[in-house]
């Protein structure tokens, strides 16, 4: 069974030093996007929520930070994620590269995007 954690912090404090330093990274640039966003441990990994719903997860892993869901972009958006995505909204940032946090912060911001414009489209 996976472990549970209390909070956001508990859950990165688990972690080696290499990859609580990319995690916090990731936490700080998605924070620095979405100031509003809540925090909370959802599935089993650090999410960030709007409205109480998630926004965005990140989790660690043996070799890489992971960040889901990763909706696709405009053309330059995704050159610039192309050498990380893994799967259609997944994208894997090794843990010996320094991990690029404009690119987090960017697709944090188009979370919010689609957020807003799912939300305009339902009223």
């Amino acid at each position: 069974m996976a472990p549970r954690f209390a909070s956001v912090d508990d859950y990165i404090a688990s972690y080696p030093e290499e990859t609580r330093t990319q995690l916090a990274g990731v936490r700080r640039a998605i924070r620095e996007a979405a100031p509003h966003a809540a925090e909370k441990i959802s599935y089993g990994m650090a999410t960030f929520t709007v409205d109480g719903k998630p926004l965005i997860y990140y989790a660690g892993w043996k070799n890489h930070v992971g960040l889901y869901p990763v909706p696709t972009g405009d053309r330059t958006f995704e050159r610039a994620i192309a050498p990380y995505r893994r799967a259609k909204d997944t994208v894997r940032f090794p843990i010996s590269r320094p991990v690029p946090l404009e690119l987090i912060g960017q697709i944090t911001e188009l979370c919010l995007q689609r957020r807003a414009a799912a939300a305009d489209q339902s009223e």
